[in-house]
């Protein structure tokens, strides 16, 4: 892997480590009887934040695994539904975990149930996600089969008619070896609900991020592999992975910029060579077209079309395409017909950005 050094500039100081969470933060604590006394080989970690509605489901997933010597964690992170959580997982108490903590965000949640975690390895599902029957035994024996530090695989997408059929690595492939630079440069994207790791090499990276961001979980794979863990991947679809349509057409300005404050974060807090440098502008700069392309279209539902069409040739000229040239010219000539075509198009024009961040 290259080194940090290598563009000739001071390096930085390496990011502190979080501080374990404040045990403040923590409100109650609950042991189901039926989880094992002894540490199990493996932690399943859920943080669940108005998740009443899945939960159930995802415990279902993990409790029905073929691989049998792992414990559950459930960090309740302050959820606005608890009592509606709580009645969805009483038939499941007895087999978890139960963390209940003050808000705090997902990065504090997942480091809570981290510190508790008792197994060697730990593996992460949201809880609106859904394991297969075989994932633990087979990301476990691909792990230790070929030494790796951390394992991610292929996922279901469902949810959407418009994702139907479709996988991840679909929308979002892994090409060649996971090192840092596949990550940073998105040829490598590991999903969260299909990622296990080893538990020493995510409390040596620092755990997740505690303030409250989004895609901490991509900063932390790139902090992983910053440090020289060697990462690796199944093309198995082993994970059920939920697409929302809140996440996707609602919000989807919020979506790119929270893709553009990711990368700001990792050019600010990583030491990056000269060459990962030039990646994250390159890749920010198209993050920026995307940005202009969801505002044009924005502008475009609300009849504003100069402003549409400003977006667009904006969006255009950081990546230049036939398409891009096409929807330019519509939007300032012929507003109405691309207002039509996009109204009527638009469940499956939704582009799936990469996915650095997790899609709800």
């Amino acid at each position: 892997m290259p080194d940090g050094n290598q563009s000739g500039k001071p390096a930085k100081k390496a990011p502190r480590a979080p501080k374990m969470t404040d045990q403040e933060t923590i409100k109650h604590i609950r042991v189901g009887r039926n989880v094992f006394d002894t540490p199990p080989k493996i932690s399943v970690i859920i943080p669940a934040y108005n998740a009443a509605e899945f939960i159930a489901e995802a415990l279902d997933s993990v409790i029905d695994q073929k691989y049998r010597e792992h414990e559950i964690i459930v960090v309740n992170d302050g959820s606005p539904d608890t009592t509606q959580l709580e009645r969805a997982i009483r038939n499941q108490l007895e087999e978890i975990i139960y963390i209940k903590q003050r808000n705090a965000g997902a990065g504090v949640a997942r480091n809570t149930a981290i510190q508790h975690a008792r197994g060697q390895i730990v593996a992460f599902l949201d809880a609106d996600d859904a394991w297969l029957p075989d994932f633990l035994a087979s990301q476990y024996v691909f792990l230790e089969r070929h030494g790796y530090d951390m394992v991610y695989c292929d996922a279901q997408l469902f949810g959407m008619r418009s994702v139907y059929r479709r996988t991840f690595m679909e929308t979002s492939p892994s090409i060649g070896e996971a090192d840092f630079d596949a990550i940073l440069d998105l040829r490598c994207i590991p999903i969260t609900s299909g990622t296990i790791a080893r538990k020493q090499v995510v409390v040596d990276a620092g755990m997740f991020e505690t303030d409250r961001v989004r895609n901490e979980d991509f900063h932390l794979w790139l902090k992983i592999a910053k440090n020289g863990a060697k990462i690796g991947y199944q093309q198995k679809q082993l994970l059920k992975h939920r697409v929302r349509p809140d996440g996707l057409s609602g919000d989807s300005i919020s979506r790119v910029e929270r893709v553009i404050d990711a990368f700001q974060r990792v050019k600010a807090t990583i030491d990056l060579t000269e060459g990962q440098r030039e990646i994250v502008t390159r890749r920010l700069a198209e993050f920026e077209a995307d940005l202009a392309v969801e505002q044009g279209k924005a502008f475009l539902l609300s009849g504003e079309f100069r402003e549409a069409a400003t977006a667009f040739r904006v969006a255009n000229r950081y990546r230049k395409s036939p398409k891009l040239t096409a929807i330019t010219v519509l939007a300032r000539i012929a507003p109405h017909l691309l207002l039509r075509y996009y109204k009527n198009h638009r469940s499956s024009d939704i582009a799936f950005l990469p996915n650095i961040e997790k899609q709800a």
